[in-house]
């Protein structure tokens, strides 16, 4: 194996690298929105039909493989004249199968907060919604932290997943070069090594925000 192999590999992969750090943060961020959303109107709302449909949304996109909801985006919007860049693809069917993941996070840790700070709040007179945004929300989310950082991790992973729709990924990059040189091992070991550096950082950048968040 001589030096400028490798310098080709290891370009290949760092090019990848910057494509799944944005589909990441981009899909972490659509499942965030949509995660806190619904578990804010599911903890609000009194309505059944609400809970309802939320628990629809949440089991239909969270037992749908996350492959074949990516090739429903990608290639069945594009059967019906609906074209999305495999970016946007990756972006939105990560997030929107995140947010499912997410909802339940949230509601966990919404729900995890004693009942008895809620009398208190509506003991001196706030309302049930101003009890939510100053008391049940800021707790509900550090509480949420952990399983949320858990989800994080899982998520750098599944990026993998986008390279059948052909976003220029790191494993994409890393098919790329095993279809020009076959050196399978080679390959696929560096690809191994850049997501576990990838999913530590982000373990490792958790971690610090759970210390700062900790309650003295």
């Amino acid at each position: 194996m001589d030096n400028v192999f490798l310098e080709r590999i290891v370009a290949a992969l760092l090019a990848g690298v910057g494509v799944t750090v944005e589909v990441t943060v981009g899909a972490m961020a659509v499942a965030v929105v949509i995660g806190l959303g619904l578990a804010t109107v599911d903890f609000l709302a009194k309505a059944r039909i609400v809970h309802a449909l939320i628990r629809i949304y949440v089991e239909a996109l969270r037992n749908i493989p996350s492959l074949t909801f990516l090739f429903l985006l990608y290639f069945g919007l594009a059967a019906v004249g609906i074209r999305l860049s495999s970016m946007v693809a990756a972006v939105l069917g990560l997030g929107l199968i995140g947010g499912a993941v997410a909802v339940d996070i949230f509601r966990s840790g919404l729900h995890s907060v004693p009942a008895g700070q809620k009398e208190a709040a509506a003991s001196i007179g706030l309302t049930p919604f101003a009890a939510f945004r100053l008391i049940v929300l800021p707790q509900g989310l550090r509480l949420s932290l952990p399983s949320l950082g858990n989800y994080a991790v899982g998520l750098v992973k599944d990026t993998s997943l986008v390279a059948a729709i052909a976003a220029p990924e790191v494993m994409f990059s890393a098919r790329q070069l095993v279809n020009e040189t076959f050196e399978t091992g080679l390959i696929y070991g560096c690809t191994a090594l850049v997501y576990l550096a990838l999913t530590t950082a982000v373990a490792g950048s958790l971690s610090f925000a759970e210390r700062k968040l900790e309650t003295p």
